[in-house]
C-alpha cells in the first residue's frame, strides 16, 4: 500500500555523525552514485514460449557471462552465455518514468521452453565471483490451456509501482528528495518482487503437481484471450496495481463461469491506467485531483483507489474485499504484537473440507517465521451476530459473500486521513471468504499466505488444496 513505517522512520532520523571525534575542514560536493557494472531488464516482460525474449543491458565492463534460470518447483538453469563486446549506455534524465529505450543487449532463444518465471543472470567473466545483475520475463503458453486449467499471472505491476531505480517510484520514502513519482515505466531495470510471495506458492504448487501456465498483470489487459482456455485463475501475493481493462477482463471471466482465487492482499486497491501501449503506468494515488482525468469530469478510470468515492467501482465487487476495511498486521507499527493466524468461523465450508478445524480454532501460525496473515489485508465491513461475522455489503462486498475467518487489520494514519471519508480510528480484518457469480471466487485477504506453503502449514497447504482441486478442474 504505502512504504513500511519502518523504512520510513529510519530515512526521517538522520543525525549528523562525527567520525573519530573529527569534523571533515571542507564539505566536498555531493557526487552522483556510481553505476553498477551491468545494468539489465527485459522489455517486453511477457512473450509466448517459443518466441525470442529482448533483454536491454548495459554493461561497462568487457565480456560478461550470462545464466538463464527458470523458477519452478526448483531452479532450473536452461541456458547459458557470454555477451561479446557490451555496451554502456546513458540513462536518460527521465528514465524511471519515461523508460531508457536502451537497445537489445542479449537475445535469448526460448523454442522448446515451457510457460513460467525466468531470470537472467549476469556474472563478470574476471576478477572476484559473484552476481552483478539479474532481469527476469515470463512465458506464457505456447498452447494456452492445453497442459494447465489453472493460469497464474503475476503481479508485475506491483513490481514497477515499487521499483525506484533512476530516483522515483509510486512511493516517497524511497524516492529521490523523498518525492513520490506519478508515472513509472516499465522499460527499465525492474525489482521483481516475485521471490517474495509467488514463488513459495509456485514451488509448493509444482512439486505438489499442480500444473500452472504463467501470464504477467499487462496480459490480463493486452492478451485477454488467455482467460477462456482456464477453469481457473490465480492472483497471489502483492497485487497492489490494476488497470480498468485488467479488471474488467478478469470480471467478465467470472461472469462467464470462470473461477478466480485470490491467494493475495492489498489486491485491487490502487487503479492505474498503462500507456505507451504498455510500457507505463501512470497512478496519481493521493494527489488524484491532478490527474487529468480529474478535469474531465468522467472519474471512472481516476489513478486513485478503486474504493473512492469517486472512482465508485471498490475492489470488493471483484475480490469480495478490500483494504479500506483491512489494513496491516504484524507491519507498519500495527498489531506487531498479533498471532499472524486465522480464527475459523464456518469450518463446515468445502474450503476447510478435511482440516479438522472447529469454530474458533485459528490456523495459519503454527511455525515461527511462517505466518499467513502479515504486511498487508482485505477485509469488508462486518456486524457480528451470536458471535459469527456478517458482510454489511455497504461497501460492495456482493450479497452471497461468506465470510469464512478472520484475523485483525488495522490501517497506519499516515496512510489513510488523506482520505477525507476515512472514519478516524476504524479497525478492520484480514477476511477469508467465498461468493458464486457465474463462477466462484475465494480471497484470503493477505499477502502472505504462500508463507504456510512454504512452511508446509499442514491447514494452509490442505484449505489451498481444496481451492485448486475444486475450482481448477
Amino acid at each position: 500500500m504505502n512504504e513500511p513505517v519502518s523504512r520510513r522512520t529510519a530515512l526521517q532520523t538522520g543525525a549528523a555523525v562525527a567520525l573519530g571525534n573529527t569534523l571533515p575542514r571542507k564539505a566536498r560536493a555531493a557526487q552522483p552514485p556510481k553505476r553498477p557494472l551491468v545494468e539489465a531488464y527485459a522489455m517486453p516482460q511477457s512473450y509466448v514460449a517459443g518466441e525470442d525474449v529482448q533483454v536491454r543491458l548495459s554493461c561497462q565492463g568487457d565480456a560478461i557471462g550470462y545464466k538463464v534460470y527458470r523458477h519452478g518447483a526448483t531452479k532450473e538453469e536452461v541456458a547459458s552465455g557470454l555477451v561479446e563486446n557490451p555496451k554502456s549506455h546513458d540513462i536518460p534524465k527521465d528514465a524511471s518514468s519515461h523508460g531508457c529505450h536502451w537497445p537489445v543487449g542479449l537475445t535469448v532463444r526460448t523454442t522448446g521452453w515451457k510457460t513460467g518465471y525466468y531470470s537472467v543472470v549476469f556474472a563478470s567473466t574476471k576478477g572476484p565471483a559473484g552476481d552483478l545483475a539479474s532481469a527476469f520475463f515470463v512465458l506464457r503458453p505456447k498452447h494456452p490451456g492445453r497442459d494447465a486449467s489453472i493460469l497464474i499471472q503475476l503481479s508485475t505491476n506491483t513490481y514497477n509501482a515499487y521499483t525506484n531505480w533512476n530516483g522515483y517510484s509510486l512511493y516517497s520514502y524511497h524516492g529521490r528528495h523523498k518525492v513520490q513519482g506519478r508515472r513509472v515505466s516499465f522499460d527499465r531495470p525492474q525489482h521483481s518482487q516475485f521471490p517474495q510471495w509467488e514463488e513459495p506458492f509456485v514451488k509448493w504448487a509444482e512439486k505438489a503437481g499442480y500444473a500452472l501456465d504463467y501470464c504477467t498483470n499487462l496480459d490480463l489487459e493486452f492478451h485477454p484471450e488467455l482467460l477462456k482456455n482456464y477453469k481457473l485463475v490465480l492472483s497471489v501475493g502483492h497485487d497492489e496495481y490494476w488497470s480498468a481493462p485488467m479488471r474488467d477482463n478478469l470480471e467478465a471471466f467470472i461472469g462467464t463461469g470462470g473461477n478466480v482465487a485470490f491467494f493475495s492482499g492489498n489486491t485491487c486497491c490502487w487503479q492505474v491506467r498503462t500507456e505507451e501501449e504498455g510500457r507505463a503506468l501512470a497512478c496519481w494515488k493521493q494527489a488524484f485531483g491532478d490527474d487529468p482525468v480529474y478535469k474531465s469530469g468522467d472519474h471512472k478510470t481516476l489513478t486513485s483507489l478503486w474504493s473512492h468515492y469517486l472512482v465508485n467501482r471498490p475492489e470488493n465487487q471483484l475480490t469480495g474485499v478490500g483494504f479500506l476495511w483491512g489494513g496491516y498486521h504484524r507491519s507498519h507499527d500495527q498489531l506487531m504484537d498479533g498471532s499472524g493466524a486465522f480464527t475459523a468461523h464456518r469450518p463446515d465450508h468445502w474450503l476447510f473440507a478435511g482440516t479438522n478445524l472447529k469454530r474458533g480454532d485459528t490456523f495459519g501460525a503454527k511455525l515461527p517465521g511462517y505466518k499467513v496473515v502479515g504486511y498487508e489485508c482485505d477485509g469488508c465491513e462486518l456486524i457480528w451476530k451470536d458471535g459469527l461475522p456478517f458482510p454489511t455489503h455497504t461497501d460492495g462486498t456482493p450479497k452471497n459473500f461468506e465470510v469464512l475467518a478472520t484475523a485483525p487489520a488495522r490501517w497506519h494514519p499516515d496512510d489513510c486521513e488523506w482520505y477525507e471519508k476515512w472514519q478516524k480510528g476504524r479497525a478492520g480484518n484480514a477476511v477469508v471468504g467465498s461468493y458464486t457469480r457465474g463462477g466462484t471466487v475465494v480471497t484470503v485477504g493477505t499477502t502472505d499466505w504462500s508463507f504456510g506453503l512454504r512452511g508446509n502449514d499442514a491447514n494452509v497447504v490442505r484449505i489451498t488444496r481444496n481451492v485448486l482441486d475444486k475450482l481448477g478442474k
